[in-house]
């Protein structure tokens, strides 16, 4: 087996696509739709008039 020399070894690039990357699309996805669904929510409840008494 062929060992890399010092340089080789620090030009070693990674993937294009990380798992950090994957996780913070997902998350910014989700957050997203809780918006959308907390808006939804809102809106419906303001049209139909039907609103929460404390």
């Amino acid at each position: 087996m062929k060992e890399l020399s010092k340089e080789q070894l620090l030009n070693i690039t990674g993937g294009a696509i990380t798992a950090t990357l994957i996780n913070a699309i997902v998350r910014g996805v989700s957050v997203f739709l809780d918006v959308g669904r907390s808006v939804g929510s809102a809106l419906r409840r303001l049209i139909s008039g039907n609103k929460c008494s404390i």
